[in-house]
């Protein structure tokens, strides 16, 4: 009978939660979410989402708290999900024009072969020029646009990275008193 009321003294309920993430920020995740009284139980890869990862954490019910952890961690899932739209955004512009150009360019080509076809090789040679240009310049675009988007994203991505610092900060703070 002693025994008994001793394990239940030391009976610990637990909540959990399971996120899906980028493997890129799964670290961030795990570092993170410790600060707000998870603990990572494992990982596994998610079905239906390749480059993804389901991280199963779990934490006390009965933590000191807990509601200021839970509006701290919205805000630090806030901040992650800025992060990657951000760092989503520097192909995204890039891309497009790339493929504009290079769509442009297989039209010129279209003309160029139609035109051949058509006995007009003068034609034919006018097209083929800025079709292949359009088929050699998206890599060439893709590059400069987004170096450039990178060099003015970046700063916006490390002040988001010092809000998710700061966010953990406080969340460990409120989990040491």
């Amino acid at each position: 009978m002693g025994e008994i009321t001793k394990n239940e003294a030391n009976f610990i309920g637990y909540e959990y939660k399971d996120v899906t993430v980028k493997r890129t920020m799964e670290a961030v995740y795990a570092d993170g979410y410790r600060n707000f009284g998870w603990s990572l139980e494992g990982t596994s890869p998610p079905i239906q989402s390749v480059g993804s990862i389901t991280m199963k954490f779990k934490r006390d019910r009965k933590i000191r708290n807990k509601t200021e952890l839970t509006r701290l961690q919205r805000q630090f899932d806030a901040c992650v999900s800025e992060i990657d739209m951000l760092e989503r955004s520097k192909g995204l512009l890039s891309s497009a024009v790339a493929y504009l150009i290079g769509v442009a360019g297989t039209a010129f080509m279209a003309g160029s072969v139609f035109a051949y076809l058509d006995d007009r090789l003068a034609l034919s040679i006018i097209l083929a020029v800025p079709g292949f240009a359009g088929w050699v310049l998206p890599y060439f675009t893709y590059c400069s646009i987004r170096r450039k988007k990178t060099s003015r994203v970046s700063p916006l991505i490390d002040q988001k990275y010092d809000e998710i610092y700061e966010v953990c900060e406080k969340a460990n703070g409120l989990l040491t008193r």
